[in-house]
């Protein structure tokens, strides 16, 4: 006979109910799960060497008492065998550190299922670069010792930890900020489970019992309620006063803030509802990294791994790709654009172009959320990088519309056809820059002072109404 915890006795009664058989395949052991309140089979019989048969079988003979060797204590229930419910909540807070009641239990798999290893999925396609290897070496040490990862959105902030902590095997519990997040949100509550009353620990205390990682993504969302983590942020311990318990970290625990500010809000509009956070939470981080996109070498790294994993290869448009997004950004830090093109974003066209395999519908449906003027520059701009998605009548036209006019007066204003790499030359002969057209400019009257010298970037008209 095998003495068997609560939380596993209610699991082979599910069995039971639902008739698994002695050999159970997969959805058999699912279906059990999931009538018991688990959103995912058991680790105690999924993983369990000994009990494999065969590829998605599992020997279950012993738990549901068709082996005389060890028959669990369990029989058939009726429904009419339930006890009725008292009309009145039972408020059963489980202490630290002792066994959970079965009610206990089957209230937690009611929100969650059994608990299991959240240490983090290897990303095939994942480069690592910028400050992995200084979380790597953080996280590596055991040490106390939080950070704060601040930069821009998009470019890989929360996917390094995540991918850090792959590497190292190390629980990484994740938590999304919001301008609700609360004190229960973080720490734990009283939850109305089943009829009973319950409490449950928030993922910052089950992060630090189990000495795991805890990612709090866009801290800088957080409102006054993420003061509630300032003794955590000490590394000393929190006293969840609800159920009067003091909670030591284990050894191993770590807090990782991401954000696209450093807490200071925002005053551009990029990054609505960031906050300004409390100076003395933000001085409890003793690091900060400033995280940066990547280089084009290694963003073009990143595209092509993307690509290859799609059967997707295609070295020219994964260069031109980085190059285009690389000139927006230039161009973004110089206030000439209102936008940014993300590495996450060239993910996103690299995903499309293996689905749809044209590169122009790939950057197109990748800009269609700009407004309208910023999604035709944008596309405009790689066009100039990549000559391949222009439409076929432009590429019949090449030759550029100034030949065709007659005069040049001085009046008129020009558009000038640059690359990123022209902008200082232009710029050094008198051309100016158009925000509104996002386009280096001349008038007439310049390019009537030296036409031959304005020849090479095909100036064209520009419409009568466009300001200069």
């Amino acid at each position: 006979m095998t003495n068997f915890k609560p939380k596993q006795t209610r699991f082979i009664q599910c069995l039971i109910d639902t008739g698994a058989p002695a050999t159970a395949s997969y959805d058999d052991l699912l279906t059990a799960a999931n009538h018991g309140g688990w959103t995912c089979i058991p680790a105690w019989v999924r993983t369990d060497a000994d009990r494999k048969v065969g590829r998605g079988l599992w020997d279950i003979s012993d738990l549901i008492g068709t082996d005389t060797g060890n028959v669990p204590t369990v029989q058939p229930r009726s429904k009419a065998s339930v006890a009725p419910k008292s009309s009145e909540p039972v408020q059963s807070a489980v202490p630290v550190g002792s066994v959970p009641t079965a009610e206990a239990n089957f209230a937690l798999a009611m929100t969650g299922g059994e608990q299991e290893s959240l240490v983090p999925s290897k990303i095939s396609t994942y480069v690592p670069w910028g400050h992995f290897e200084d979380i790597e070496q953080i996280v590596g040490s055991t040490m106390f010792y939080p950070v704060f990862l601040t930069g821009l959105s998009g470019n890989g902030k929360t996917t390094m930890v995540d991918q850090v902590c792959a590497k190292m095997k190390r629980e990484c519990f994740r938590v999304n900020i919001t301008a609700q997040t609360d004190e229960d949100d973080l720490l734990g509550g009283f939850r109305l489970i089943n009829g009973d009353t319950v409490w449950q620990d928030g993922p910052v205390v089950q992060a630090m019992k189990r000495g795991a990682i805890l990612l709090i993504d866009e801290i800088d969302l957080a409102g006054p309620a993420i003061m509630c983590l300032q003794p955590v942020m000490e590394g000393k311990g929190v006293f969840l006063k609800k159920i009067n318990t003091f909670v030591k970290p284990a050894e191993g625990f770590n807090v990782i803030a991401t954000a696209n500010t450093k807490g200071k809000g925002d005053e551009s509009g990029k990054f609505v509802a960031t906050n300004i956070l409390n100076e003395a939470f933000l001085d409890r981080f003793p690091v900060t990294l400033e995280q940066d996109y990547p280089s084009k070498s290694t963003e073009k790294k990143i595209v092509m791994k993307v690509m290859k994993s799609l059967g997707a290869a295609d070295s020219e448009f994964a260069s031109c790709l980085t190059r285009w997004s690389n000139d927006i950004r230039t161009c973004y830090m110089q206030d000439a654009v209102d936008e940014i093109v993300t590495t996450r974003r060239l993910v996103n066209i690299a995903t499309a172009y293996s689905i749809f395999g044209c590169r122009r519908k790939a950057v197109e449906m990748a800009t269609a959320r700009f407004d309208e003027a910023t999604k035709e520059s944008f596309i405009s701009m790689y066009e100039k990088i990549d000559a391949s998605i222009r439409p076929e009548e432009e590429q019949e036209s090449a030759a550029p519309e100034i030949q065709t006019l007659e005069p040049i007066t001085d009046e008129m204003v020009l558009d000038l056809t640059t690359t990123y790499e022209q902008k200082d030359a232009v710029k050094a002969d008198g051309a100016r820059w158009n925000a509104g057209r996002k386009t280096w400019q001349i008038t007439g009257l310049q390019y009537n002072t030296n036409p031959d010298g304005w020849q090479q970037y095909s100036p064209t008209v520009a419409p009568t109404d466009a300001p200069f």
